[in-house]
């Protein structure tokens, strides 16, 4: 499942079924009440459309960072696909996994993407022709699942895997030299795989562990050692399924609330963890909080497959200025059922028009 970086109601699901759907969440849709439980009202049934064109079930999705309507996806058919949403078509295909996909990630302007695998290797991707730019043959010698983080505009790769020793690690690349890692960093022996969160704005790395309930905190610096361990970071008995970041727009700026992680569990829900700043002053902290991605897309997909390569756009999280960017207008699209009914609704009215200019004698 992935929510749209420019339209907070809209999201994309991952199917076993082959197709990728994307659903309208409508405003006034509000499943549980103020305790959090489940309430009576409307399933939503209907997707806005289908995506189809993988053999084999979606694993993975990921919005691109600047182009709107644009979205990433890799299949148990052993491909990669770059989809323009709005024309729901396929724009390209990478077809050469000989192995079915652990992660994808775009990088910070949605120009390039990186794929980890289970033969152990890391592939960097053009993200328009879907072309392989360069290989990591073993990243991590280990078993585990491998998950990815481009570091912002440095130039640099951050990957998690295990060491043949079945440790935790941390490597980081030069995305200029793959052959050999800038740096490795040991975390543990858990079981889980290591899921790293990064916060561009601050530098600020969170790396959750799946299957355990310990979120480590980092700093990257675009200089070696390039991580640094910040604190012993969130600890708690509760294991954790998956875990998202909240869009900096969300968070209690006033509190200095710097980072909301979502940490969802096998049994008790889903834990909103708030990492907090402490400061004495109730003024704006500019410092923790420069600008930040906006809700607003910099090219439409069309541009950006025809070359086009822009930074995200940024806002202001500075209350004085309101925010400081407006979201993108919503794209509306209509679902299936809707499309039905509408042309219903047509065809009674032409034949009720038909038969009027047959009772006038007017032939056409």
């Amino acid at each position: 499942m992935e929510f749209s970086p420019f339209d907070d109601s809209m999201m994309a699901t991952a199917s076993e079924d082959t197709t990728i759907k994307i659903w309208s969440i409508p405003e006034d849709w509000e499943p549980t009440d103020e305790s959090g439980m489940a309430k009576q009202g409307d399933d939503l049934k209907d997707s806005m459309l289908d995506l189809e064109g993988h053999a084999k079930k979606v694993q993975l999705l990921r919005y691109h960072p600047t182009a709107s309507n644009t979205l990433l996806s890799c299949s148990a058919d052993l491909s990669i696909k770059v989809w323009d949403v709005e024309a729901s078509e396929c724009v390209n295909t990478y077809r050469d996994l000989p192995d079915l996909a652990q992660d994808i990630i775009w990088d910070v302007r949605g120009d390039n993407f990186a794929a980890s695998c289970k033969d152990k290797a890391i592939r960097l991707m053009d993200g328009r022709t879907c072309s392989e730019t360069g290989k990591i043959e073993t990243a991590h010698g280990g078993s585990k699942s491998m998950k990815l983080q481009y570091m912002g505009e440095s130039g640099k790769l951050l990957s998690t895997g295990a060491s043949k020793q079945s440790g935790r690690e941390i490597k980081v690349w030069d995305l200029k030299n793959l052959s050999k890692p800038l740096h490795t960093e040991a975390v543990d022996t858990a079981s889980g795989a290591l899921i790293p969160l990064y916060d561009q704005d601050t530098a600020v790395l969170y790396l959750c562990g799946k299957g355990d309930g310990i979120i480590r905190i980092y700093e990257f610096e675009d200089k070696d050692p390039f991580i640094h361990k910040l604190n012993d970071g969130f600890r708690s008995t509760t294991p954790g399924k998956g875990y998202c970041m909240t869009p900096k727009r969300g968070l209690d700026i006033m509190g200095c609330e710097t980072a909301r992680i979502m940490k969802i569990t096998n049994t008790s829900g889903l834990h909103p963890l708030q990492f907090i700043v402490p400061r004495k002053s109730d003024a704006f902290q500019d410092d923790i909080f420069p600008d930040c991605p906006a809700p607003v897309p910099a090219h439409s997909c069309a541009e950006w497959i025809g070359g086009s390569t822009k930074l995200p756009v940024t806002m202001s999280l500075d209350p004085k200025n309101n925010g400081g960017a407006k979201a993108a207008p919503k794209k509306t699209f209509m679902t299936v059922p809707q499309l039905k009914k509408e042309c219903d609704e047509l065809k009674k009215r032409v034949e009720y028009l038909e038969g009027k200019l047959k009772d006038s004698g007017i032939s056409y």
